[in-house]
């Protein structure tokens, strides 16, 4: 009768009893990178929700008069307010069209068919990081100033003309893209480490494919992430330029923040909240974009084996004649 009693199996790695303490020391390791990931979460939280509080708080609280919304519902109707953010939207958008435009093909090319000149291409890329936007600016000063002085008898003269349009500036379009190359670059860099662009190339030649066809269909989705993540670091990196829009006479939407806070601070402070929740917003648009949609199909059924009504007649085991 003692052997047909059961007995506690014991643990692969040693007795019940050290497994249970195997067991509660990777619980408790497992529960302090949780800990501290928690307090890390909420410590940034704190460092970016309590200053966008205490701005909220500016804009609605008046000292002696209470709780008022006039910092808010007076902004669309606030003069220059709705031309600003238009002309830095479609500068946005022409920015990082020119940018992809300029970057992609680049990038291709220098992976498929020149790797070794790519230590050259990023250096090229990573400049605008290293001149300050202040010299840049001054460049294109000296630039505009002494085109119309030397080409007043060619048509380029127009062409001077036409840059500086102020209903829509090109030369701050010329001047954003070189500002943000750099992050044009590490974003689609990093996509094209990520994918292997020579087969799928060759695959989709060896299929007929042309190159055009080639970078549309086959290059570009793969690498949407990493155009949404390009894009979303130019789109704020436009909304937030300063420097090169006010020496050069334009009134974007950074500038006219500026321009609004000596006469109404606490609109400016109301603008610039709002003018983050645009970015947030278009940061979701842009992401959503830039992820796929995959379809939740459930997995196929294990195949059995072959029944034996399903042989081939011609198989080795088939009986001779």
């Amino acid at each position: 009768m003692a052997a047909l009693t059961p007995t506690a199996a014991p643990a692969p790695g040693g007795t019940p009893r050290q497994a249970r303490d195997g067991k509660a020391v990777r619980v408790r390791a497992r529960r302090r990178p949780r800990v501290w990931r928690g307090a890390v979460l909420a410590l940034a939280g704190l460092y970016f929700l309590v200053p966008l509080l205490s701005s909220f708080v500016f804009t609605v609280h008046t000292p002696g008069q209470g709780l008022s919304f006039a910092a808010y519902t007076g902004i669309l109707s606030a003069e220059g307010f709705t031309q600003s953010l238009l002309l830095s939207l479609g500068l946005a958008a022409a920015t990082i069209a020119l940018a992809l435009l300029l970057a992609v093909p680049a990038l291709i090319a220098v992976r498929l068919g020149a790797p070794r000149l790519r230590p050259l291409v990023e250096i090229v890329c990573m400049l605008p990081l290293v001149v300050p936007p202040i010299a840049l600016v001054t460049g294109v000063t000296t630039v505009l100033r002494w085109g119309p002085d030397h080409l007043s008898r060619t048509p380029l003269y127009q062409t001077f003309l036409a840059v500086q349009n102020e209903s829509f500036p090109v030369v701050l379009v010329l001047a954003y893209t070189v500002l943000a190359l750099p992050f044009v670059y590490r974003s689609l860099d990093a996509g094209l480490r990520a994918v292997d662009v020579p087969t799928l190339v060759e695959a989709a030649r060896n299929c007929g494919a042309s190159r055009p066809y080639v970078i549309l269909r086959v290059i570009l989705p793969n690498l949407r992430s990493s155009l949404a993540g390009a894009s979303f670091l130019t789109l704020a990196l436009v909304l937030g330029e300063y420097t090169i829009a006010s020496l050069l006479g334009f009134r974007p939407f950074a500038v006219w923040i500026v321009s609004v806070s000596g006469a109404q601070a606490r609109m400016s402070v109301a603008v610039s909240l709002l003018s983050l929740l645009i970015t947030w917003a278009l940061l979701l648009l842009l992401s959503r974009a830039g992820t796929r949609a995959v379809s939740a199909t459930p997995a196929p059924p294990a195949s059995s084996a072959p029944s034996s009504s399903s042989a081939s007649p011609t198989s080795p085991a088939s009986g001779k004649e």
